[in-house]
């Protein structure tokens, strides 16, 4: 409760009861799965224990909550950009 509160409805206008339940749903969503946690190795609980994590080309960020929280997550190298070959004039 300390956590969700701290990270998520302290900073928050919460309007009535439903928006309540969709602010705590997506926090907790984010918590079990986007959150790093320190005692779990910097993992998220839903994350797979035998999965070792590989350095990846771009992180990229998705924030939740209007911006209030930032989960980030890797995406797969792109292939280098090559440039198409300029057309020969055919004189």
């Amino acid at each position: 409760m300390r956590t969700a509160r701290a990270e998520c409805t302290d900073r928050l206008l919460i309007t009535g009861e439903r928006h309540l339940c969709t602010v705590l749903t997506r926090y907790a969503e984010h918590y079990n799965a986007g959150r790093a946690h320190r005692g779990l190795d910097l993992r998220a609980p839903d994350d797979l224990p035998n999965i070792i994590p590989l350095p990846a080309a771009t992180v990229r960020r998705r924030q939740v909550l209007g911006g209030l929280l930032d989960e980030y997550h890797t995406t797969s190298p792109r292939p280098p950009h090559q440039p198409q070959g300029t057309p020969s004039s055919a004189a």
